[in-house]
């Protein structure tokens, strides 16, 4: 029995000597600092993939990815917020930065930018990195990039006589007229759903609206540059070149693309991959992208240079209460580089926010993604405050009445000032309070 005994004890030593040695590494880790990462949608899921190489390049860090519907992000970042449970970094809508910086939770990111190797403001798109700016001060890096751009089917237009998409407002306007045609089986030049603001406000910007007025207290949308704009839009569906329907209006939007009821489409990168799935085989050479056409005058101004666009994407943003600031940066850091950016588009079909990143060629070879590539390059942020989105929508409710024959023109952009002035009222107040205590 002891013989035994004591060659069941020779056997077990070694096991004993594991058992201490992952004791050991176990204690390792738990003393390793972790990070808590919200991201959003389908990025949150993908994310967790890139974050395994951060982990091995910082053994001290570990990473908890929580994954966040977008339909939900926006109340829990408040509720977070308020329960001061933030997390140490986050995926952020690029209109939401604005409001987060007003409420004080972010961590400014100007001396960390200044101080890093990797992220460096002239290799991102301006437009871009301008969302994050507010009021003089960073708070947040591009992650990837999304902007609208036009979806046209290139035989269509080619058969009525434009063999290249159009360029300026006239140009574009011709060619729907070509293209368009009523009769039992109607078609039309351009699909502009009446329930989306982002057409309506990229013509205004291309206008050159500033779309609010008097230090972003008060609408400008009835100012000339808007007006000029509006009109050009709501006279698309009066003359019959835009059909006046809404999204849910739409059975299938990507059936009718291909039947040719709509000839042009203005959208966002996410539909590439959409139109390559769902056009049939035969359709795959018939449709092209194209940058967005400018009013004449611009286009005149500039020659060669496309009408802008929407500055949109998700940042990347550290919270001002986060205790990990330091390695909080250290994985933004980390997802900026250009071959962490590759990577995520392979992953996503995201844009990458670095000019660098697009040196890829399954990127810069896509003859569908090179136009995004030039509009980037002309790209505009929305107003930078937190009530934008509220305002945002009031434009296609006014729009949308001005196209049904419900409003005139001027009428529907007095009464979208007024609708802003109503949203705009606090801050006007808080305007006002702070030039009363200013000495």
């Amino acid at each position: 029995m002891r013989r035994a005994a004591r060659s069941t004890g020779r056997r077990l030593l070694p096991g004993a000597l594991l058992v201490l040695a992952c004791a050991g590494c176990d204690g390792g880790r738990r003393d390793a600092t972790t990070l808590r990462f919200w991201a959003m949608g389908r990025e949150g899921e993908m994310v967790q993939e890139l974050v395994r190489g951060f982990e091995a390049e910082h053994p001290g860090i570990l990473v908890d990815v929580q994954q966040i519907p977008w339909t939900a992000a926006h109340e829990k970042l408040l509720t977070a917020f308020v329960g001061r449970a933030t997390p140490d970094l986050a995926q952020l809508g690029n209109t939401w930065v604005a409001e987060f910086a007003a409420l004080r939770a972010l961590e400014p990111l100007d001396g960390r930018v200044a101080a890093s190797a990797t992220v460096d403001p002239a290799d991102h798109f301006a437009g871009i990195w301008d969302t994050n700016v507010i009021d003089g001060v960073l708070y947040g890096i591009p992650w990837y990039v999304d902007t609208r751009v036009l979806f046209y089917r290139s035989d269509l237009l080619a058969a009525a006589g434009y063999p290249e998409p159009p360029v300026t407002w006239n140009s574009w306007r011709a060619a729907m007229t070509a293209l368009s045609r009523g009769g039992a089986d109607p078609r039309y030049g351009t699909l502009l759903p009446v329930n989306e603001w982002a057409q309506p406000v990229i013509l205004g910007l291309q206008a050159g609206s500033p779309l609010l007025a008097e230090h972003e207290t008060a609408g400008a949308f009835a100012q000339p540059e808007f007006h000029r704009a509006f009109t050009f839009y709501v006279d698309l569906f009066r003359d019959g070149l835009a059909p006046p329907v809404s999204n849910n209006e739409v059975a299938n939007l990507y059936q009718e693309f291909g039947r040719g009821t709509f000839a042009m489409y203005i959208t966002g990168p996410w539909n590439i991959g959409e139109f390559r799935r769902r056009l049939p085989p035969e359709l795959q050479g018939s449709w092209r992208t194209a940058p967005l056409p400018a009013p004449d005058d611009r286009a005149a101004a500039d020659p060669g240079a496309p009408g802008v666009s929407l500055a949109g994407g998700s940042s990347l943003v550290v919270f001002g209460t986060s205790e990990h600031r330091d390695a909080a940066w250290q994985l933004v850091e980390y997802l900026a580089r250009p071959a962490q950016q590759q990577r995520f588009f392979e992953m996503t079909g995201n844009l990458p926010a670095h000019r660098a990143a697009w040196d890829n060629p399954a990127l810069g070879g896509d003859p569908y993604a090179a136009a995004f590539r030039r509009q980037l390059e002309y790209v505009v942020a929305t107003p930078k405050i937190p009530e934008w989105e509220q305002i945002a929508n009031q434009v296609w409710v006014r729009g949308e009445q001005a196209i049904r024959g419900a409003s005139t023109v001027d009428r529907a952009l007095a009464d979208l000032d007024a609708d802003v002035a109503r949203i705009l009222a606090k801050r006007r107040w808080l305007l006002a309070r702070q030039q009363e205590q200013t000495p």
